[in-house]
């Protein structure tokens, strides 16, 4: 069930490609990019932009290695 392709009602082809392609260069936060690309597509959404983005696969911006500390199950403690 559903369309065969998904696409935006509100956003042109045009604009899908400039939005992913400034989140691939920029790997900015769903806000920053809203506020980056709002002058530029003036009726751009924040839903519709997640939406998008979701739709590309680039939703979640990739987490950098260093960033956190590991996660360990236990807490390793001397013995004794």
């Amino acid at each position: 069930m559903g369309p065969k392709e998904p696409r935006s009602a509100v956003l042109t082809a045009e604009d899908e490609a400039v939005i992913v392609a400034f989140r691939r260069h920029t790997l900015l936060p769903l806000d920053d990019c809203l506020y980056g690309l709002q002058p530029s597509i003036p009726h751009l959404t924040r839903s519709s932009l997640h939406r998008c983005l979701e739709r590309h696969g680039i939703s979640r911006v990739p987490e950098i290695d260093g960033d956190k500390p590991k996660k360990q199950r236990f807490a390793s403690y001397a013995i004794g």
